[in-house]
């Protein structure tokens, strides 16, 4: 048996104490250095932009890291499409139950169950879920870090544990509600698209704050859940809609019976016994037992440490050319937070515009009237390509062809014969943009983006052989309205004649 080393033996063996003393030390930084990942595509954000980019750029073999510090699938998953299109099938429902009377059936006044109406909202969005989740992702070769992103300089990302080094970035991490500045909000609780859908009560009074497409969508929701609901907007309700089809959709919505008070703003507010009351700016005030903020949306981009990457952004967002490079030229953004409309189709739009130059180096760029805008109200509003506006400051001369629902032999026996379509073109037919307001307008606008998108002219689209009886054959219509007029042309009469006497 070996005998036990004496302490004299360890004290003299200077080289032995520092061997071990440099190791411990080793073992103390490595415990302190994080982890350094390479990457060929850092997606910081993982809502439908940022997961189209990273399975796309996975599905072909590229090395990618997901960076996400809350929930997979992001706003639209989360708070917003899926859950308040849920929400407002279960309105629309309620809605078609008081309203048969004009189809020979007894109305009825339903019997809503708020936490059954929540169930479905929830059962809508787990059912949704799997496709964006944490397992299918990682299964797709990809990294997923649940924490948040900063950047610690131009080519390095620090999040949790982990320093990424990526030759590409893409920030995706959208947008949240602003709280506006109102004197006595913080002494309230209130809604935002965020928290309303966990609600499983029935809002006796609800107040909605913005007049957006989100909040009038939310409002008119709750309207038809048995709410009580009043909408304040500081400007113009719908104000980045067309003004003809948003006063279509606004006069259904008010004689629905929502109250929407426009050009008012709240100037304090303040607990009252039954609830909350909002003093106005027109004067007066107006009482509420829950309050919903729903008005414009801030970029999420406060602990990114931009500055420390050298992006240069505002209050906006990040600041993008048309290739969606921000001016660090590893970085790039799409969604929300770079100021473009919220949609998610738009961001799943960037998302393959980002794709094509970094994959491919394609010289794609990113055309923001190709994006279709859509307001599930009822009736829905929906508008792709140029506005009338832009349109006439564009081109020396446009032509606007309008068809109505009216005429229109599906809306007659649906009984949904509100409103028209819109089609502005050139003065040689191209088409330049369309709108929509009234029954289907965000299925019916979709042949419309194709149009605009591949550069087809008002002849085209009448060529287009639609299906009897169809809200859809609203398209052909007034695609037809443009020759229609030809048709008492004498030039056009002549040549007619003229032809006939060849037999």
């Amino acid at each position: 048996m070996q005998p036990a080393p004496t302490a004299r033996s360890f004290a003299s063996d200077d080289t032995l104490g520092r061997t071990l003393t440099g190791a411990s030390n080793d073992v103390a930084e490595a415990a302190r250095s994080p982890e350094v990942v390479d990457a060929d595509i850092c997606v910081i954000g993982a809502g439908s932009g940022g997961l189209a980019v990273a399975a796309a750029a996975a599905a072909v073999g590229q090395r990618v890291v997901i960076v996400e510090k809350n929930r997979m699938g992001g706003g639209s998953l989360n708070y917003g499409s899926v859950p308040s299109k849920a929400l407002l099938a279960a309105a629309r429902r309620a809605q078609d139950m008081r309203t048969a009377g004009a189809f020979g059936i007894s109305p009825v006044h339903p019997a809503i169950d708020p936490e059954a109406v929540r169930a479905h909202v929830f059962g809508a969005m787990g059912s949704i879920a799997p496709n964006g989740s944490v397992e299918r992702f990682t299964a797709m070769g990809i990294r997923i870090v649940p924490a948040a992103a900063r950047f610690v300089d131009k080519a390095t990302v620090e999040a949790g544990d982990l320093r990424i080094k990526a030759r590409r970035y893409v920030i995706a991490t959208g947008s949240s509600p602003e709280i506006p500045d109102i004197a006595g909000l913080e002494n309230i609780g209130f809604f935002t698209n965020e928290t309303i859908f966990d609600n499983a009560r029935r809002l006796d009074r609800l107040v909605v704050l913005g007049g957006g497409s989100t909040a009038l969508e939310l409002a008119l929701a709750h309207l038809r859940l048995g709410s009580s609901v009043a909408v304040i907007e500081p400007h113009a309700a719908l104000a980045d809609e067309d003004p003809e089809l948003a006063a279509i959709a606004m006069r259904g919505l008010r004689a629905e019976g929502l109250e929407i008070l426009e050009g008012t703003n709240v100037e304090k507010v303040e607990p009252i016994r039954q609830g909350v009351r909002l003093t106005l700016s027109s004067g007066g005030a107006i009482d509420a037992t829950h309050v919903l903020i729903a008005g414009p949306r801030r970029p999420n981009i406060s602990e990114l440490n931009l500055a420390a990457a050298g992006i240069k952004f505002g209050p906006r967002g990040i600041a993008v050319n048309t290739a969606l490079r921000t001016s660090n030229r590893r970085v790039f953004a799409i969604g929300d937070v770079t100021g473009a409309a919220h949609h998610t189709h738009a961001a799943t739009y960037h998302a393959n515009v980002f794709l094509k130059r970094a994959l491919f180096r394609l010289r794609a760029t990113q055309k923001p009237e190709l994006a279709p805008r859509v307001t599930f109200t009822d009736p829905e509003i929906a508008w792709v390509g140029l506005s009338e506006a832009a349109a006439r400051a564009k081109y020396k001369r446009i032509n606007v062809l309008r068809s109505a629902f009216a005429e229109n032999d599906r809306a007659q026996a649906e009984g949904a014969t509100v409103g028209h379509i819109k089609v502005v073109t050139n003065d040689r037919g191209l088409i330049l943009g369309a709108g929509i307001v009234g029954p289907l307008a965000s299925e019916l606008i979709q042949v419309w983006g194709l149009a605009v998108a591949q550069k087809l002219s008002i002849r085209d689209m009448a060529e287009c052989v639609t299906a009897y009886p169809t809200f859809a054959q609203i398209n052909q219509r007034v695609s037809a309205a443009r020759f229609a007029a030809a048709a008492g042309s004498p030039l056009v009469r002549f040549l007619v004649r003229f032809l006939g006497r060849f037999g």
